[in-house]
C-alpha cells in the first residue's frame, strides 16, 4: 500500500510541478505528517524531491526527472482516460486505485502527447451524476471491508460467506460460490451460485463478508455478459405478482413505456399508426402507476381490472377539479 502511495506522490509532483504538503495529503487521502514521512523516504531512496519554503512553496522534483513508466501510445492512453472517467469503479471500492492508475497513464505518455491526451479526456463526460432533468443519480455506498472481502474471494476463486439483508427479510448468513461482479448504473451486484442454484446479490445489501479457505464450485470460464442477460430475463419474466398488460400507445412515447415496463412480450402496429404492445409490470400497483403517467397517450386494453382502476382514478380527479374553488 505504501509503495503505491509513494509512486502516486511522485506522479502528482510530475503532473503539477510543485505541491504543498496539504495539497498532497488531500490528493492521497492521508495526513500531512504521512506526506512528510513519504517525502523523506523518497529522498532516502534517491528520488530528487526537494522542498521550497515560502508562501508559494511546497515540494517539487528536480527538472528532468522521469519515472520508468513508458509504452502507451496517445490513443491507448486516451481510451484508458475515458474509461477511467466512468464511475463504475466506485461500486467496487476501486476509486482510489483508479485515480492512481490514471496518474500513471498520463505520466506514461511521451511528453508531446501528454497535454493533448489529458485535454481530450477533459472534453468527454461519461455518466454524469445528473441527467438533463436534473435528476440526481445516487451511487450506492458499500463498506470498504465488504468490497475487499468480496473482491478477494472472486479473484482467488474461493467460497464467500455473506451476511445479506434481502428486501423484507431478516439479514441472514449465506455461503455462496462467487462467479463475478457486475456494475449497472453505479449499483454493484455479485453473481454467484448457492447449493448449485444461480443467485444474484446486491452489494449494498451485503452487511458483512468473509472469504473462506475452500475453493469455490464454479465453471472454469464464465461469460459474465451472457450470465447477466439470462438472469435479467428470468427476473423480468418470473414471479407470481407480475402482471401482463395489453396497451395501445402513441409511437412518440414508446421508448418511455418500454423503459417503464419489465419486458415486452409482443408488438404490432394498428391501422391508425398506434402501437399495440403486450408488456409485463412488476405488480398491479406498478402497472396502474405506469399507465396513469401516459394520460391519453396510452390506453390499457386488458386486463379489465386495470381499465377499471384507471377509469376510477380519472373520475376522482375530474370530480375534485370540477368543484369550484
Amino acid at each position: 500500500m505504501r509503495a503505491d502511495r509513494l509512486v502516486s506522490l511522485v506522479l502528482l509532483l510530475r503532473r503539477h510541478g510543485r505541491m504543498s504538503a496539504t495539497a498532497l495529503a488531500r490528493e492521497l487521502e492521508v495526513s500531512t505528517r504521512t506526506v512528510l514521512r513519504d517525502v523523506e523516504a523518497l529522498s532516502a531512496a534517491g528520488v530528487p524531491v526537494y522542498a521550497e519554503r515560502g508562501r508559494h512553496g511546497g515540494f517539487a522534483l528536480l527538472p528532468g526527472f522521469r519515472t520508468e513508466l513508458t509504452g502507451l501510445t496517445h490513443d491507448e492512453a486516451l481510451a484508458l482516460l475515458v474509461a477511467g472517467s466512468r464511475r463504475g469503479a466506485q461500486a467496487f471500492g476501486l476509486g482510489s486505485a483508479l485515480a492512481s492508475a490514471m496518474l500513471k497513464v498520463v505520466d506514461a505518455l511521451p511528453e508531446s502527447y501528454r497535454d493533448t491526451a489529458a485535454g481530450a479526456a477533459e472534453r468527454l463526460l461519461i455518466d454524469p451524476q445528473t441527467d438533463l432533468l436534473s435528476r440526481r443519480l445516487v451511487a450506492e455506498e458499500v463498506p470498504d471491508a465488504v468490497v475487499s472481502e468480496v473482491l478477494r474471494a472472486v479473484f482467488a476463486g474461493r467460497r464467500l460467506r455473506i451476511h445479506y439483508a434481502a428486501v423484507g427479510q431478516t439479514p441472514k448468513w449465506r455461503t455462496v460460490d462467487p462467479i463475478g461482479l457486475v456494475t449497472v448504473r453505479d449499483q454493484g451486484y455479485l453473481l454467484a451460485t448457492r447449493s448449485g442454484a444461480d443467485r444474484t446479490y446486491r452489494l449494498s445489501r451485503v452487511l458483512a463478508a468473509e472469504e473462506l479457505a475452500e475453493p469455490a464450485q464454479r465453471p472454469e470460464r464464465v461469460d459474465l455478459d451472457r450470465a447477466w442477460r439470462e438472469r435479467g430475463t428470468r427476473f423480468r419474466t418470473g414471479g407470481d405478482a407480475q402482471v401482463t398488460v395489453l396497451v395501445r400507445v402513441d409511437p412518440a412515447r414508446r421508448e418511455e413505456l418500454v423503459g417503464t415496463a419489465l419486458a415486452v412480450l409482443s408488438e404490432e402496429t394498428d391501422p391508425d399508426g398506434r402501437l399495440r404492445l403486450e408488456v409485463t409490470f412488476q405488480d398491479p400497483r406498478h402497472a396502474e402507476w405506469a399507465l396513469w403517467r401516459f394520460a391519453t397517450d396510452a390506453e390499457a386494453l386488458a386486463p379489465r381490472w386495470l381499465r377499471d382502476c384507471l377509469r376510477d382514478r380519472a373520475v376522482a380527479i375530474a370530480t375534485r377539479y370540477g368543484t369550484p374553488f
